[in-house]
């Protein structure tokens, strides 16, 4: 009989099978996101994978560590980082982008389980910070073929609230849920990561806590204030446009970087609302989710000091000496 140290749970999952499901539960979105962006789209996808996936194993080869490109995690960053592209980026910027992800954001903290931001956002927020017109003012309208390598330039609708070009009577919820507009890959049709993310819910690789709490943060903010006075926005549209559902459900859930208890997970969804609100309303981006998160990623230590549980057995406060009066 062998006798080890507690814990003794034992469980089916392992990273490789989380990662794997993660994949899936992006597969949608990113067919979507090839359906309405062309080819270019599944290029700039597959060449982001790929880099990430190779810097991952030639850092790990350079230091002489153990290669696990094969538990899928590299390839995870890769799909999140393709996701926040714009369809028109040059083939070289996700390269540049998986180098920021991968041996910046991860590797040089230790890997996989030792980052404290998410990889795949660090990397977008280098490239917003270092080639920002390239990544914020090349988005296009979906292709009308889907082997189309050029398109036409479009706004997003983000872009047109904060110029003030958008128009109440215009808006098409149906047209924002299923994606058939300018944006990012992978973060145009939100019916897509919303089936996504509640197939990792259902799954229990994720909680509800911070994707609700992110999401209902935004509708109430972006409901309550705008710049021009109070309870005169669009709620509605800011929660289904932009990169909203991909950071609720797929970025901010990182183990990695997220708290891991309940109060701590609620507490996080409503900083990333409440950043994201103020940058979409009075910033001077139209999109924050993506600095919402990684501000927050910053605060999770002191979150999870003040949310964690009691240990069983402890006592808090002054012991008093035996047999003094209470």
């Amino acid at each position: 009989m062998l006798v080890s140290s507690t814990p003794h749970i034992r469980s089916s999952d392992s990273i490789k099978k989380i990662m794997r499901a993660v994949l899936l539960a992006l597969t949608p979105a990113a067919l979507m996101g090839v359906y309405y962006f062309g080819l270019r789209a599944l290029l700039l996808i597959m060449l982001t994978m790929a880099s990430c996936a190779l810097f991952e194993a030639l850092y790990q080869r350079l230091t002489g560590q153990t290669v696990t490109v094969s538990d899928c995690s590299a390839l995870v960053t890769g799909l999140l980082l393709a996701f926040n592209l714009p369809p028109s980026a040059p083939f070289w910027l996700p390269i540049v982008g998986a180098f920021v992800a991968i041996i910046i954001a991860k590797q040089l903290f230790g890997g996989l389980g030792q980052n404290f931001i998410n990889p795949a956002l660090a990397g977008r927020a280098f490239l917003m910070a270092a080639y920002t017109p390239l990544m914020s003012s090349s988005f296009t309208a979906p292709v009308k073929n889907i082997l189309d390598m050029d398109a036409v330039a479009s706004a997003t609708p983000l872009q047109m609230i904060k110029t003030g070009a958008f128009a109440p009577g215009t808006a098409d919820y149906i047209q924002a849920l299923i994606g058939s507009r300018a944006g990012c890959i992978g973060e145009t049709c939100a019916i897509a990561l919303i089936a996504g993310g509640l197939f990792l819910i259902y799954k229990k690789i994720i909680s509800w806590h911070i994707p609700v709490t992110f999401i209902g943060t935004v509708f109430i903010f972006t409901f309550i204030f705008q710049p021009g006075g109070f309870f005169g926005g669009y709620p509605l549209y800011h929660t289904v446009s932009g990169g909203l559902m991909l950071g609720a459900f797929f970025m901010a859930t990182d183990y990695s970087s997220s708290p891991v208890t309940p109060v701590g997970k609620i507490i996080m969804g409503i900083g990333c609302g409440l950043i994201t609100g103020l940058i979409r309303v009075y910033g001077g981006y139209p999109e924050g989710v993506s600095y919402s998160i990684l501000l927050m990623n910053l605060a999770v230590p002191l979150i999870e000091r003040y949310t964690r549980p009691k240990v069983y057995g402890v006592r808090t406060g002054k012991l008093k000496p035996r047999g003094s009066r209470r």
